[in-house]
């Protein structure tokens, strides 16, 4: 039996879309026969090289030329499985597979490969995968074809009926759009067909939790009558209202992260999430209260400063709400609000929102103004305090 032959073919129909690219295909040749196979690949004719039928002067033309390799290997494996059941093998047949969830064409191939070779943080890549899996739950083949305004659309009603939050519906979006972005500056999917022109992620504005003056108070007094563990876990958290630190930079600052400069104390670390540099006057912020949590630790562990790790951040949310009934708060007490609370008093004693910004590490002043209602309340108190003539 003849074995069939495999040629690429890059702009068969001699034109050019509107960003002047052109397909690259497969070309299977048997019993004087021709089937034609897409790789969904668009290049621009100076980047294609016809003598060596290779992708050339593009950013990824190794990526995409390894594509275009498993594909065709694709084929061959279909070949080849047929030829060693003793059936017949036609053209016609492998035109009915080839398309069928080709390396090319399957867009949850290509996520999960850009997922398992990137170089994300364990907390993000865990959410990414995340997405991933409710992705295969609402439709296990995904193709780059399938990726459409009406596709987005019943994959956010599949996820309402899954009784997801309207913001975690629109975390799970924000990781979809992001692969599909790099598929379309990988050439793999077209700018025209981009399916996030039409389809808007829905945010739902949620309160952010902070504790009250008097709140605050209340824990610092319970600290001394804790016990160790539930007391390292409350200066954790009381260490966070003073600096605004999130979790993940908590349990990994040492140290070596402080510094005396000209006899004061200063907090200098990057940020776990967003990569930014911040420094801390721990002498100004909150009356210096972060500098006796410091001393309180600073040669108890060998590397960091609370000797707990990120992983412990259920359990530590769930000691919080045992501390929260002790103290006779009436609020669901998580470890992030430590962070909400440090914004808020900052700026509801008058910080300017530029500073706040630069002490949570925040990379855009948008950022900062989730916490709007305290700056109207802000606004509401200095108005109060003088008199217009």
């Amino acid at each position: 039996m003849e074995k069939v032959i495999y040629n690429l073919v890059f702009n068969r129909k001699k034109r050019l879309n509107a960003e002047g690219k052109a397909l690259i295909q497969v070309e299977a040749y048997l019993n004087r026969q021709k089937k034609y196979f897409s790789t969904k690949i668009y290049v621009k004719p100076t980047q294609w090289d016809s003598k060596r039928k290779a992708v050339r002067n593009h950013p990824n033309m190794d990526e995409l030329n390894q594509y275009i390799e498993d594909y065709i290997t694709y084929l061959e494996r279909i070949e080849l499985d047929m030829v060693q059941s003793g059936r017949p093998f036609s053209l016609k047949y492998l035109r009915e597979r080839g398309d069928f969830e080709s390396v090319s064409s399957s867009f949850v191939s290509f996520m999960k490969n850009e997922i398992n070779h990137s170089n994300l943080r364990l907390s993000t890549l865990k959410n990414h995968l995340s997405t991933l899996q409710v992705l295969c739950q609402y439709q296990p083949q995904v193709s780059f074809d399938d990726l459409t305004f009406n596709f987005l659309c019943g994959f956010e009603h599949f996820l309402l009926e899954q009784k997801y939050h309207r913001n975690t519906i629109a975390k799970h979006m924000k990781h979809l759009k992001r692969y599909v972005n790099l598929a379309i500056n990988k050439d793999l999917f077209e700018l025209q067909k981009y399916p996030f022109r039409k389809y808007k992620i829905k945010y739902m504005e949620s309160k952010r939790g902070h504790l009250a003056p008097e709140e605050l108070g209340r824990l610092e007094n319970i600290a001394p009558k804790l016990q160790r563990t539930l007391r390292r876990t409350l200066d954790m958290f009381l260490f966070s209202c003073y600096t605004g630190l999130r979790f993940s930079d908590i349990v990994n600052i040492r140290p070596d992260n402080f510094h005396l400069i000209d006899d004061k104390l200063w907090l200098v670390y990057s940020s776990v999430k967003t990569d930014v540099n911040v420094r801390l006057p721990l002498f100004l912020l909150f009356d210096g209260k972060a500098l006796a949590v410091y001393e309180r630790y600073c040669k108890r562990y060998s590397r960091t400063l609370f000797g707990v790790s990120v992983s412990a951040n259920s359990n530590v949310n769930k000691q919080l709400k045992r501390i929260c009934r002790l103290a006779e708060i009436d609020k669901r007490l998580s470890f992030h609000m430590a962070r909400h609370t440090n914004a808020t008093l900052l700026l509801y004693n008058g910080a300017n929102i530029t500073t706040v910004q630069k002490l949570l590490g925040h990379k855009s002043v948008r950022t900062t103004e989730i916490y709007s209602d305290i700056m109207d309340m802000t606004v509401i108190r200095d108005l109060e305090n003088i008199t217009l003539k």
